[in-house]
């Protein structure tokens, strides 16, 4: 398993080929589309970054203003918007703040 930052943190996405390569190697991905003028993403940052700490899973950070593109081309229309991936494939998606409890249980359903 190969992560490009510090283990246990988000990995901020750079464009599209690289959400591409980090759901490609990693079992389990959150993927968390955000926008910094967001109140409720604002909300679940500290919940993304636990799970990020005390989950297998690989968080990923999307700025949708910084990647309009790919926001458009994945379909979010708004944020937070959470996706799950095995294994190279999209498991789930949840719009707006999520339980911690919720996202742990589809994480370990997952692995």
């Amino acid at each position: 398993m190969s992560k490009s930052t510090a283990e246990g943190e988000p990995i901020h996405v750079e464009d599209a080929d690289h959400l591409d390569e980090l759901i490609a190697e990693n079992a389990v991905v959150l993927v968390d589309y955000y926008a910094d003028w967001c109140g409720p993403c604002k909300m679940l940052e500290p919940t993304v970054e636990e799970i990020a700490a005390e989950t297998e899973a690989v968080v990923l950070k999307v700025d949708i203003d910084e990647l309009q593109a790919l926001a458009q081309d994945r379909g979010i229309r708004s944020v937070p918007t959470l996706e799950f991936y095995a294994n190279g494939e999209q498991a789930e998606r949840l719009i707006g703040v999520q339980d911690k409890s919720n996202l742990v249980e589809i994480i370990d359903d997952l692995s």
